[in-house]
C-alpha cells in the first residue's frame, strides 16, 4: 500500500469479520512481538467507535487490507498532506 492511500484519523471502518466499527487514531504504527525482537508494523491503530480510547487493551492495530468498509473518512487538511510527504520520504530510504 501507497502512503498517500493511508486513512487520515477520525476515519470510521468495520474490519473484515468484525461486529463493531472502529475508529483510526493512528497511522503506520509498530508492535513488539512475543518475544521481544524484531517490531510488527501495522497501517493503523484505532478503538471502539462510538466510545473511543477505553483502555490499552481496547486498541486494536491493523492493516488497510483487513477493512471492509469505511463508513466516514476522517479530517484532511494541508498539514496532513504534509505529514504524508514526510512520511513518504521516510519509508523510501
Amino acid at each position: 500500500m501507497m502512503i498517500k492511500d493511508l486513512l487520515p484519523i477520525g476515519t470510521v471502518v468495520m474490519l473484515r469479520g468484525g461486529n463493531k466499527r472502529i475508529m483510526i487514531f493512528g497511522v503506520k504504527q509498530s508492535e513488539e512481538n512475543a518475544a521481544n525482537e524484531a517490531k510488527e508494523e501495522f497501517d493503523y491503530i484505532g478503538v471502539f467507535y462510538p466510545e473511543g480510547n477505553i483502555g490499552l487493551e481496547y486498541q486494536f492495530m491493523f492493516n488497510h487490507a483487513d477493512i471492509e468498509q469505511v463508513y466516514f473518512r476522517g479530517y484532511e487538511d494541508e498539514e496532513r498532506t504534509e505529514f504524508l510527504e514526510k512520511l513518504a520520504a521516510i519509508y523510501s530510504e
